[in-house]
């Protein structure tokens, strides 16, 4: 599990934002904080992988946080979670090492794609191996939100996420079912079953039927080679 702290100096918004994370799967909310001194303080006593960053805070910003809690030798993970538009803003959050930037307002499925682009970035460095250009290429791409494959996605699809299910596709004997697909990439069924459909839709899948013993049939999916 990823475990996230949720900054927001609004109460009720911290509320929704820690509500929509516990949503997406693979993701845990393991405290809230309404200002940058309890920021702070929870991720000195408790092991945090990335923080829900609010730069508008009573006692300092976001930004400055960040800063903060670089110098202490924190590498906690940040996505800042704001309203502030400014340019010069976003240039900065940049600089300290701001994975995303999202603004305020956003609907579930806006953190949703950032989230799960995050995860996939983690599963892709955790390998500890190194790295070709194509997959150098497909990290940034999707933490700079640049789709990584040419073909635009709808609003709330993470290019990243829909290449992790081509590669489970490409790599696989033959056609596989939504949860085979949701359990070789480690995304939910829901999720893996959104992409499929997606790219079946985009003539990149090809969909078959299996009939089983009860008679209902089962959903295959295959990747269409060029």
């Amino acid at each position: 599990m990823i475990d996230v702290l949720v900054v927001d100096d609004d109460v009720r918004v911290a509320e929704i934002n820690a509500a929509y994370v516990a949503k997406v799967p693979g993701f845990a909310v393991v405290g809230r904080a309404h200002t940058a001194a309890e920021a702070l303080a929870h991720v000195e006593r408790t092991t945090v992988d990335l923080v829900l960053l609010d730069h508008y805070l009573p006692d300092e910003t976001g930004l400055s946080l960040v800063a903060r809690l670089r110098q202490r030798g924190h590498h906690t993970d940040v996505i800042m979670v704001t309203a502030a538009r400014d340019v010069a803003t976003v240039q900065a959050a940049m600089r300290h090492g701001a994975l995303q930037y999202l603004v305020k307002p956003f609907a579930f499925a806006g953190l949703r794609t950032k989230l799960e682009a995050y995860a996939a970035v983690r599963r892709a460095l955790a390998s500890g191996e190194e790295a070709g250009q194509d997959q150098v290429d497909r990290i940034f791409s999707a933490l700079g939100g640049t789709p990584a494959d040419p073909a635009a996605l709808p609003k709330g699809h993470s290019p990243l996420t829909a290449d992790l299910v081509r590669q489970v596709l490409r790599a696989a004997e033959g056609p596989l079912s939504a949860q085979e697909v949701a359990d070789r990439s480690r995304l939910s069924r829901q999720t893996a079953q959104r992409y499929l459909k997606l790219l079946e839709r985009a003539g990149r899948v090809r969909l078959s039927l299996r009939y089983g013993e009860t008679g209902r049939p089962e959903h295959r999916y295959a990747w269409r080679a060029p």
